[in-house]
């Protein structure tokens, strides 16, 4: 895993019903994504570190959505 970037952006998506260990699955899924830096779960949230210029937060979303959970910005 690649350390911060000067470019990268951080944004706290609100997971709804996901626990502690789901988290850590979305968080796998989001940082799968090209462009996502880290992706660290907690519960019912999850921190993104990402680049603004390969993903928008709606692409995060979609992606936590795919792993069958509603998320969005808090």
């Amino acid at each position: 895993m690649t350390g911060m970037t000067p470019k990268a952006t951080r944004v706290l998506l609100g997971v709804r019903g996901m626990s502690r260990d789901a988290g850590t699955t979305v968080s796998q899924a989001l940082a799968a994504l090209p462009g996502v830096v880290k992706a660290t779960p907690d519960e019912g949230q999850i921190e993104v570190h990402y680049d603004p210029s390969q993903l928008t937060v709606m692409d995060l979303v979609r992606a936590v959505r795919r792993q069958g959970f509603l998320a969005g910005m808090l």
